[in-house]
């Protein structure tokens, strides 16, 4: 068998699969590339062709399958940042399915600016892309390809929405503050900007008075500002502390402002949870190696991302009946930053 030469590395092409096999290459090719007309081919025949290739370490050619479709393989992702856990946990979902099916994906920050947004939407569109997955987008939207929106409220028409159970997160969190004994309960209420914001919210104040929890008004805060890292909890956590007004227990919008507000907790020559519980929300990687290590509701964001990923690419794989939404449920993350109410 003799193999193609490409610089110092020989080269196995799908024609040399199938001679290997005695098959034809349009067998071999149809296997290989998932052609509907594979599903007429023998288990057996296909189990053959799968460990030729390895056994070769066939390559395929994705120019050429480019070519041949007339088909990019790219799709764009749209996140708000990149710098913080959340962005960078669903992301790394998206690129370990989109690896496996040799996509290629083109990503671009849209801050929850609507002009950028709209630019980075244009530069896809010029760059061939065949679909877009947004991350925590609360703009007015339109883009004529396939969308999967994670951590998306927005009803589109060419859209998938990946969300959390907003309620049963919110609804853990404070059920276990209250079986701690807690009763005077801070709020940091997330960036209006923020997809989640107004839903976590709105659960929130459900489920507060469900348990008979008073939410007031004087223990609330609202993020706002584009940060997005602990100093985004910091000044908020300060101001809180500033009126005087005496809580327990802080229930922040994301991990992110909850590490900041411990800070400022500890500044405040209070601690971390002997006096003040503190609960974030994600549990994005710094959240386990905090110290205290954070108590957070969890949501599955890796899996989400990949999630978000494979409904993208079945819909451009041609499936026709596709989901409108999806939701995933989150789990509640016990660790150090918080404890029952001091007697």
């Amino acid at each position: 068998m003799s193999l193609k030469k490409a610089g110092s590395e020989s080269v196995v092409t799908l024609k040399l699969v199938a001679e290997r096999l005695h098959l034809s290459p349009g067998t071999v090719s149809a296997v290989l590339n998932n052609s509907p007309s594979a599903k007429h081919i023998p288990e057996g025949t296909r189990n053959r062709i799968f460990a030729a290739a390895r056994e070769l370490k066939y390559k395929p050619n994705l120019m050429a399958r480019s070519l041949r479709n007339r088909r990019t393989y790219t799709i764009g992702v749209i996140p708000t940042d990149i710098s913080d856990g959340y962005g960078g946990q669903v992301i790394a979902g998206i690129e370990e399915y989109a690896r496996q099916k040799d996509y290629f994906f083109i990503t671009g920050i849209h801050h929850h600016d609507p002009e950028l947004f709209k630019k980075y939407s244009q530069l896809l569109l010029e760059r061939g892309a065949e679909g877009v997955i947004t991350i925590d987008l609360n703009l007015q939207y339109s883009i004529p390809l396939p969308v999967v929106a994670v951590s998306g409220h927005r009803q589109e028409e060419n859209a998938t929405n990946v969300i959390l159970d907003q309620r049963l997160g919110v609804k853990l969190a404070l059920e276990y503050l209250v079986s701690l004994g807690h009763r005077n309960i801070a709020v940091m209420i997330g960036n209006p900007d923020s997809s989640d914001a107004a839903q976590r919210w709105g659960a929130i104040s459900e489920v507060a008075r469900e348990l008979g929890v008073p939410i007031r008004p004087e223990l609330t805060v609202q993020l706002a500002g584009e940060e997005s890292g602990p100093a985004l909890g910091y000044p908020y956590a300060k101001m809180l502390l500033e009126r005087r007004q005496p809580f327990t227990a802080l229930f922040a919008y994301n991990d992110a402002s909850a590490i900041g507000a411990i800070r400022a907790i500890r500044e405040a020559g209070l601690r971390v949870p002997e006096d003040v519980s503190v609960v974030g929300f994600d549990d994005i990687q710094a959240a386990m190696f905090h110290s205290p290590s954070l108590t957070t509701v969890r949501q599955p964001l890796h899996q989400m991302g990949e999630i978000a990923a494979k409904i993208l690419l079945d819909r451009l794989e041609g499936q026709e009946d596709w989901p409108k939404q999806v939701a995933v449920k989150p789990e509640l993350m016990v660790r150090e930053s918080t404890s029952k109410v001091a007697s």
